[in-house]
This record gives C-alpha cells, structure tokens and sequence, in this order.
C-alpha cells in the first residue's frame, strides 16, 4: 500500500445560502464542514526543513468552504459537498480524494447532528 498523508477541517462553521423550503430561501443557514482531503505523500519523509509546498496549506480546505461557494444559492448541502470536493480537485492534482460531512445546524432541537457525509476519489 502507497503512503498517503490526510489533511483534515473539523467543525468549521460558515454561513452558506442552501435549502429548498421557503423558511431556507433568501438568507445564508449556518453549516458545520468537516473536511477530509486524502494526498499523494512524496517519497520522502517528512523532516524539520521540509516546505509547504511537499504538503499542502490547509487554509485551502477553509477556502473551499467558504469563499469558494460564493453567493450561490444550492438547494441541497449534497451539492454543496460536490463543489467543495470539486474545489478541492482543481486546486492541486496530488488530491486523491475528498470528504465532506456537513451539519445543517439550524435543525439541530436537540443537539443532535442532521446532515450528509460526500466521499469523491478523483475521476
């Protein structure tokens, strides 16, 4: 088995325009992204001197959570996942795979976690 690295976002919460019930329409609904990203790791290992650039910045995984969503309007969080995978494929081509589990938050009665996990392998 080929050595792999997994970076990962837990619990980062940002407002994203989703949902298709009218109550969901017209304002951004609080989401909680969990991110893992699945990279090829270079032969080498890693040692104190090694560069950002062997890995990758995790500031990225935020980014296409955030940002990168823009000012869309998705009607499923499913869709959501897909382009934050999407994102993530694009950025860097050592990306193997992605995935995605988002709460919505604005569900949640009793504490309880209402939401989807995506896994994509880059295609």
């Amino acid at each position: 088995m080929a050595d792999s690295l997994t970076l990962e976002l837990a619990d980062f919460e940002h407002d994203v325009h989703t949902g298709i019930y009218s109550e969901e329409t017209g304002r951004p609904q609080p989401l909680r992204f969990t991110v893992q990203v699945r990279f090829r790791c270079p032969p080498e290992r890693f040692v104190p001197e090694t560069p950002l650039s062997a890995s990758k910045n995790y500031m990225d995984l935020k980014f296409a959570c955030s940002d990168a969503l823009g000012d869309t309007h998705y009607q499923l969080i499913e869709a959501v996942a897909d382009h934050v995978c999407e994102t993530l494929f694009l950025q860097d081509e050592r990306v193997e795979a992605v995935t995605v589990k988002i709460v919505k938050l604005a569900l949640s009665e009793a504490d309880e976690k209402i939401g989807i996990t995506l896994h994509r392998d880059r295609r």
